[in-house]
C-alpha cells in the first residue's frame, strides 16, 4: 500500500529525458542511447588493474547527466545508469567473471554533505541484480582531498596517492575484484585504489565506470 501511494507522490521517471515512466529508461531514450552505447573492455598496461570497462564516451547527455548524479541529488540516477550496464550482454558476462564487486569510496565528510556515495549505489544493484557479493567496507578513504573534478588533468594524477587504505582484507584474498567508479578520466583514482587491493591480496582486479573522459 506505502509503495503505490509513493509511486503516485513520486511517480518514476526516464533518467534521461526526465518524462513520467514505469522504466527507468523510456522506449525513445533507449533508441537513441543504443546509438551511442559501446562495451568497451581494454587490456591495461602499467597499471595496477588489468582492465578497463566502460560503456560511453564523456560528453554530452551522458556528461550532463553524470554530473547531475554525482552533484545534484539525484541519487536516483543510479537506476537508469545501472539498467544500462546490466541490459548489455557483452558487459554484464565480463562483471559475472569476477568474484566480489568493490566501489570507490568517498570520504565520510563528503558522504555526509552529499548524502550517498554514487559508486556505492551503482555497485549495489549490479551486485544485487547478478547476485555477486558487493563489499563496501574494505576499501575506504582515508584522507579528504580536494575532488579530482576540481583539479586539472595533471594536478589529478598525485592527487590520490596515499588518500585510500584497505580493512578487513581477508574478504578479498585471492580474489577477482570488479573495483566500481562513475567516470574513467587520468586513471589515478583507479590506479591508487587498485593498488591497495592488490597489496591487501585481491589476485586480479578490473575498473568499471559509466564513462571514459
Amino acid at each position: 500500500m506505502l509503495d503505490k501511494i509513493l509511486e503516485i507522490i513520486f511517480p518514476n521517471v526516464c533518467g534521461m529525458c526526465g518524462r513520467i515512466n514505469k522504466n527507468n529508461l523510456c522506449p525513445q531514450c533507449k533508441i537513441k542511447l543504443k546509438e551511442i552505447t559501446k562495451a568497451n573492455i581494454i587490456k591495461v598496461k602499467n597499471k595496477n588493474f588489468t582492465y578497463l570497462a566502460y560503456l560511453f564516451k564523456y560528453d554530452g547527455i551522458i556528461r550532463e547527466k553524470i554530473l547531475k548524479y554525482k552533484f545534484k541529488d539525484s541519487a536516483y540516477l543510479y537506476k537508469t545508469f545501472s539498467e544500462i550496464i546490466i541490459k548489455n550482454k557483452k558487459m554484464c558476462g565480463f562483471i559475472k567473471k569476477y568474484d566480489i564487486i568493490i566501489p570507490v569510496p568517498i570520504h565520510k565528510k563528503r558522504y555526509k554533505e552529499r548524502g550517498y556515495n554514487q559508486s556505492e549505489l551503482l555497485a549495489k544493484e549490479i551486485a544485487k541484480i547478478l547476485e555477486i557479493p558487493m563489499e563496501k567496507h574494505v576499501l575506504i578513504k582515508a584522507l579528504n582531498n580536494t575532488p579530482q573534478s576540481k583539479l586539472s588533468k595533471q594536478e589529478r594524477k598525485n592527487n590520490a596517492i596515499g588518500v585510500y587504505k584497505t580493512i578487513n582484507n581477508q574478504k578479498i584474498i585471492n580474489k577477482k575484484v570488479i573495483l566500481v567508479d562513475d567516470i574513467y578520466t587520468t586513471g589515478s583514482t583507479a590506479n591508487e585504489c587498485s593498488k591497495m587491493l592488490k597489496q591487501a591480496g585481491a589476485n586480479e582486479i578490473a575498473v568499471l565506470t559509466i564513462a571514459k573522459d
